[in-house]
């Protein structure tokens, strides 16, 4: 029926698609809407309390048979536009007897209290991880800059006549010596005393 029409094996049996299938993909979409528009009857539906109603099984029905998923694909497929008026028709006949907060409020069931504790427990975590960065951040080391000043040191005579121009921290002042930073010569090893 429904289903041999639509599967098709390749985007070219779409296109030959034949008149008749069709007409039969039309037919059975207006049959499903025609049994979903049926009014509730209260007199003849002299169900329990609790008790499913006939849309109700007949919603369940179409779900068993797997017409809810061929509705969704009709939806949602590009090439199945022209079915799009018709399926946005059926959609809203099976919700007809539904209250939209009633509906909203199934999600927020026990499945909706776990994903709420779910996503409170992430949070809390995301703060602490937060929290331990900013910890640590304080507690590393600022970073700076290996310069460590310049310093004249007057009585000290370089080339010329200026004074000394000392470039390493106060703390390396007591082993200054001229040859600081130079380059030790190598001796070979025949030549050493």
């Amino acid at each position: 029926g429904l289903q041999g029409a639509l599967t098709a094996p390749s985007p070219q049996d779409w296109e030959q698609r034949q008149e008749e299938d069709t007409l039969l993909i039309e037919r059975i979409l207006l049959l499903i809407r025609n049994v979903l528009h049926v009014p509730p009857d209260p007199t003849e539906e002299q169900g329990v309390d609790g008790d499913a109603s006939v849309h109700d099984r007949v919603l369940w029905a179409l779900h068993i048979s797997g017409m809810d998923d061929l509705l969704k694909f009709l939806a949602s497929a590009q090439v199945e536009q022209q079915w799009a008026l018709h399926v946005l028709e059926i959609i809203s006949l099976m919700f007809r007897d539904q209250n939209p907060e009633e509906l909203a409020a199934l999600g927020q069931g026990p499945a909706g209290a776990e994903h709420r504790e779910d996503t409170q427990e992430l949070e809390t975590l995301r703060q602490r991880e937060l929290a331990e960065k900013r910890a640590r951040a304080l507690q590393r080391p600022s970073r700076h800059s290996r310069f460590g000043g310049s310093y004249v040191l007057q009585g000290l005579k370089s080339i010329g006549d200026r004074d000394v121009v000392f470039h390493k921290g106060l703390h390396n002042l007591k082993s200054y010596s001229h040859d600081l930073g130079k380059q030790p010569q190598r001796v070979p090893r025949r030549r050493q005393a």
